[in-house]
């Protein structure tokens, strides 16, 4: 469940100061933002993936669409009044990336006219974007993993999550999880190349360790989402949490190696045993 931006990365050798004209180079363009990017993400895991969120009746919500089914996401987009919300992702020769998002950010919510009574034979949900009563509409589902940039709409929505996870490097996604009515199960803070730390139940917080990158870095857009959607379909298939942690480590630092957020092409389906039955 979340948002959608139509984004275009640009390579460029360092971000521009005030006042300054420089030229970039567009190096990826596609459909990004938090919940396109961990949809993508996990249809490639499960084989499948169904994609609740909110799109523009314009270009770039078409596009969204297409280009999300063409990677064996299930869209199901409410259609809103306003623009799709689009990005420029700007990646300085450091492998850094500065995102400037252009419109208003459109989400799904509890009022939009699905079946979400359905939600209760989801295995897992990872919540990006939405209200507080959508988000306890995603609590039928077996496993609620949500992001820390969300974490006001879990403390108006009361909901008990199954793991909170965000960037301990992103000021935006620093919370406080003792101000909740129920603690997570687990809470994941990742720092980069340095690893993380995670807490289960209210436990001491302890370290995981990094993955190591399969090449050299290129850029760094879409890895934190790209951890969070592997970490729900780990803790989802019945991983414990070191192996969880481990896994989303590894398809997190796998991302910093390719340009964009995703593969170059959707991966071909293979034999229905290498994947465990997982509905997300």
């Amino acid at each position: 469940m979340g948002h959608v931006e139509w984004t275009t990365i640009a390579g460029l050798d360092q971000v521009p100061a005030a006042g300054e004209v420089i030229h970039a180079d567009p190096l990826w363009q596609g459909p990004a933002g938090g919940g396109a990017v961990a949809a993508v993400r996990l249809a490639e895991l499960a084989g499948g993936c169904t994609f609740f969120t909110a799109l523009g009746e314009d270009d770039a919500g078409r596009r969204s669409r297409a280009e999300l089914e063409h990677r064996a996401v299930r869209v199901l987009a409410a259609a809103r009044s306003g623009p799709t919300r689009t990005a420029v992702s700007m990646v300085d020769r450091s492998g850094e990336r500065t995102t400037v998002t252009l419109g208003e950010r459109l989400q799904p919510a509890a009022a939009d006219p699905f079946d979400w009574g359905r939600l209760v034979s989801f295995d897992a949900v990872f919540f990006t974007a939405g209200d507080a009563a959508l988000l306890r509409l995603a609590r039928r589902a077996g496993v609620l993993v949500v992001t820390a940039r969300e974490f006001a709409t879990v403390l108006e929505s009361g909901v008990r999550v199954d793991a909170l996870v965000g960037s301990g490097c992103d000021p935006a996604e620093r919370c406080d999880p003792a101000l909740l009515r129920s603690l997570p199960d687990l809470v994941v803070s990742t720092e980069g190349r340095h690893g993380g730390v995670f807490t289960r139940c209210g436990q001491p917080p302890r370290r995981f360790r990094p993955a190591h990158a399969p090449g050299p870095l290129v850029d760094t857009y879409g890895v934190g989402d790209n951890f969070a959607a592997v970490l729900t379909y780990a803790l989802a298939t019945g991983s414990g949490t070191a192996d969880a942690l481990d896994l989303a480590a590894r398809h997190g630092a796998a991302c910093t190696a390719r340009r964009g957020p995703f593969a170059a092409a959707p991966p071909a389906a293979g034999p229905a045993a290498r994947r465990r039955a997982v509905r997300v």
